[in-house]
């Protein structure tokens, strides 16, 4: 069979573990899907890929899982295969280069996927790991946006998604990659995985269906079908072996709570209303106590004095501006307005802006977009721009005050959801952020419960010296309680609670 006509009736693969006939290149995707995106937590800006081997390709079979391994998973993917030569052709020209499509699983152990960090040659270019197949479907009789994806283990359905809405088409990938390389007859690419993906056990077996169910006929590749044994290679015999933690676990499930660990901490309702039960005043003390001397975000003032802004943090980094750094990432669709894009009920944004006040960091619009988004918060440490319009909005913001110049005055957009320096604080992506009038904390997750708890019985306790000292009692020994007042203070909260 060759590439430059691919009947309709020729529905068999041409590919098989022998090396009679290998794809050239076989070329995957990072992330496409929404579902995997929301997955994942990251949006890309534009498409990004890693090449298999043309020796990790089969058909349906057996795959081994390596010995010492235990995170081998599986993504069903639609696999696009390359019928004519495509070089620098346009994206309205790219599918008439896709002779057909067909099912793929996308295998990859994560234990490895610490080393060669990005090209993914150990963690999913081992042999077998690209099977594909088992019939060919005719791209000309199809709608590249009308095709689903489906995978099954042992039976049940894990993945069901649709081509309808992906972040970057096929016909784009085919023209984004012909600008580069080009794309010969046989070549495949595979464009990415749905949410599902998972991990897979030897005596298990997954298998991934494509189909077109609203073509005449509704064309299908059939069920790729791969069994998973337990294989007796070491992978790390002559370089790097297993390596593998929490972290790759709820990656490689596709959840914390999948992979039978603890759930991730979560800022829940009742840690949100006894963080707004105390000042932030009180807290900074109680984090000071701790060791925690730099938590506080200098320098930024409340838009809404009287406000309380609780919430998850989530970053955007500027640099300092560069007009050929603007060129390349101030425009289009940059690191600013992902950023806002990407917000979730109850985030925060913190802005590192350098402490650079001369520039607005925010905007009306961005700040519309943040508050529909349900974003707790904005902190900032530059300045705000239209603030009378952000202001109007009523979601709580911070920052040095107004200017009015637009982005690239002073700043290039780089980089979000990263560890940044703002006012003088670190803050990582999930630290528990806390303003008010006298200012912004960031405080580790991980320390929430116990500072709070010390907060609300230092409020108590900060609230019975006031009633003293109002009643005439000198401060001395009273604030800080000495022993014999921390006895009558002991006493009174007995009293009060009827003990």
């Amino acid at each position: 069979m060759t590439y430059e006509e691919v009947p309709s009736e020729a529905l068999v693969t041409p590919y098989d573990s022998t090396g009679a006939q290998r794809p050239g290149k076989v070329i995957a995707l990072h992330l496409n899907y929404p579902s995997r995106i929301a997955q994942r937590g990251r949006t890309p800006a534009q498409p990004s890929y890693f090449v298999k081997p043309s020796t990790s390709v089969a058909s349906s079979g057996v795959i081994e899982r390596p010995a010492g391994t235990e995170l081998l998973a599986f993504e069903g993917e639609i696999a696009l295969v390359i019928g004519t030569s495509a070089r620098g052709v346009s994206q309205a020209d790219a599918w008439a280069h896709v002779a057909a499509v067909t099912a793929a699983d996308d295998f990859g152990v994560y234990d490895l996927r610490y080393a060669d960090k990005g090209s993914n040659l150990r963690s999913k270019g081992g042999d077998g790991f690209t099977p594909l197949g088992p019939s060919l479907i005719d791209a000309r009789s199809v709608d590249p946006a009308a095709l689903r994806i489906r995978t099954w283990i042992d039976g049940e359905l894990v993945q069901n998604d649709t081509t309808a809405e992906l972040v970057f088409s096929l016909a784009q990938l085919v023209a984004d990659l012909s600008q580069l390389i080009t794309l010969e007859p046989g070549d495949v690419i595979l464009s990415g995985t749905p949410a599902g993906s998972s991990v897979i056990v030897p005596g298990q077996t997954v298998e991934v269906e494509v189909d077109a169910p609203d073509a005449p006929g509704a064309p299908s590749t059939g069920r790729l079908v791969t069994r998973v044994v337990q294989g007796e290679s070491d992978p790390g015999a002559f370089g790097a072996g297993p390596k593998v933690d929490d972290l790759q676990r709820a990656d490689a499930w596709g959840s914390r709570e999948a992979a039978g660990l603890e759930p991730e901490w979560q800022l829940t309702e009742e840690r949100r209303a006894k963080l707004a039960s105390v000042a932030t005043a009180t807290l900074s003390s109680q984090l000071r106590k701790r060791g925690y001397d730099d938590v506080s975000i200098d320098g930024v003032r409340p838009l809404h004095p009287g406000e309380k802004m609780i919430g998850r943090a989530r970053t955007l980094r500027f640099i300092p501006a560069r007009p050929d750094l603007f060129a390349s990432h101030g425009g289009g669709y940059n690191a600013q307005k992902r950023a806002f894009d990407g917000l979730n009920p109850g985030d925060v944004l913190v802005i590192e802006a350098r402490g650079e006040a001369g520039t607005g960091t925010v905007g009306d619009i961005l700040a519309l977009r943040a508050q529909v988004r349900g974003a707790a918060g904005i902190v900032t440490d530059g300045g705000i721009r239209d603030i009378a319009a952000v202001a109007a909005l009523g979601i709580p913001a911070y920052s040095q005050g107004a200017h009015p110049a637009v982005l690239g005055r002073r700043h290039v957009p780089w980089d979000v959801d990263v560890a940044i320096a703002c006012g003088g604080a670190a803050v990582q992506p999930g630290d528990v952020v806390v303003g008010d009038g006298d200012g912004v904390l960031v405080i580790p997750p991980q320390l929430v419960d116990e500072v709070v708890e010390a907060a609300i019985e230092q409020e108590r306790e900060e609230e019975y010296i006031a009633e003293q000292v109002a009643a005439g009692e000198p401060v001395d020994g009273l604030y800080p309680m000495n022993a014999a007042w921390k006895k009558k203070y002991v006493a009174a909260k007995g009293e009060n609670r009827g003990e």
